[in-house]
């Protein structure tokens, strides 16, 4: 799955066009490289996600295409 979809589905971002821009500013890094919102998204990956001064680390758990709201944070832990 792309990354910017991955961000969306997983509810870590809003909008999937606002995760692509993100990623396209070079705030999300996956396996410590900066990545593109093409990126495959794979089981294990590590995310670093950064908001303003604040920096999310995740470690991808699952990927699924559709998620209800209830079970979108079972896709991802913090580290």
């Amino acid at each position: 799955m792309r990354l910017d979809k991955y961000l969306k589905v997983s509810r870590l971002i809003k909008r999937r066009t606002v995760a692509a821009e993100a990623c396209a500013a070079g705030k999300i890094s996956v396996n410590g490289r900066v990545q593109k919102a093409s990126y495959d998204v794979k089981i294990g990956d590590v995310l670093e996600i950064t908001f303003g001064e604040k920096v999310i680390r995740l470690q991808v758990v699952s990927v699924q295409e559709v998620v209800r709201k209830e079970d979108a944070d079972s896709m991802y832990k913090a580290i």
